[in-house]
């Protein structure tokens, strides 16, 4: 079996992190130029005018980098089954073989599709805090202009400004209650759904080849993780032999976790792992 490197996804999750970073700064510099001695309707909706353009812009981005990304993740599947295997000998050389099975063209259209609503949700969080937000700013600006003395009227106005920026800055609540700055949720959601895209269409090709089993790679992990690497797995629950299968691996929430790197590699006989170390 030959020896894949684990795919590596940090510059493209970083660049797309950067377009929400980037569109966070711009909503944040939108909200600061609001006039809070003079905050009414219309500039409230001037404001909400210029951020559903941001928003709308971040989407764009975010559809073509995830219309570009998850194929990529899942060709670079096909290509590790490709070299595993011995069928090619090098990376590009696989690569000038590999193609995608009908089944991983159905799992990259869904993949795509989950992954956008993924981020699509994020957007939709931040543009109802805010909608939300620069509403009650303007209740609360009226309030302002009623509020007698100095000190009174400059807390209010610190206060108005506080919660319209503290909108922006939670992109999304998970089921567990965390909350996530929309440029570290989408650079998570996203590493991960690229590493999942990679497994999955590793699993496929290798299926399509008559190929049952995978070698959990190795890199040295220091969490629960590190207790699976080099480990067999099945890659279908029909294969004969008492290992684990990748559902029943995910199961644990040792590995294959959110965020986890671990890929692995298929391989025709797990017996042959035995001469490997001899």
């Amino acid at each position: 079996m030959m020896r894949v490197t684990e795919p590596k996804y940090s510059y493209e999750t970083n660049q797309l992190a950067s377009y929400y970073q980037d569109a966070v700064q711009d909503i944040l510099a939108e909200l600061d130029r609001v006039d809070i001695d003079n905050f009414r309707r219309a500039n409230a909706n001037a404001t909400l005018a210029s951020i559903s353009e941001i928003l709308s812009e971040l989407d764009d981005k975010s559809k073509a980098w995830v219309e570009k990304n998850i194929p990529k993740a899942a060709r670079d599947g096909v290509i590790n089954t490709i070299v595993s295997l011995g069928v090619a000998e090098t990376v590009e050389k696989a690569a000038q073989i590999a193609s995608f099975s009908r089944l991983n063209k159905e799992m990259v259209a869904a993949a795509v599709a989950d992954t956008h609503a993924d981020l699509l949700a994020v957007t939709q969080n931040i543009d109802r805090k805010t909608k939300a937000s620069v509403r009650k700013a303007v209740s609360d600006s009226m309030r302002y202009h009623m509020t007698r003395g100095t000190n009174g009227r400059r807390t209010i106005a610190s206060g108005i400004r506080n919660t319209l920026q503290q909108s922006v800055k939670t992109g999304i609540i998970d089921a567990a209650g965390r909350r996530w700055r929309p440029e570290v949720y989408a650079d998570m959601a996203t590493r991960t759904k690229m590493m999942e895209t990679y497994r999955e269409a590793t699993t496929n090709e290798a299926l399509r080849r008559n190929v049952y089993y995978a070698k959990i790679s190795s890199h040295g992990a220091k969490d629960a993780c590190r207790f699976y690497e080099g480990r067999i797995m099945k890659l279908t629950e029909d294969a004969p032999g008492n290992y684990p299968t990748y559902d029943q691996l995910r199961a644990s929430g040792e590995i294959f976790h959110p965020n986890c790197k671990h890929v692995y590699s298929p391989i025709r006989n797990p017996e042959e792992l035995y001469f490997e170390r001899k």
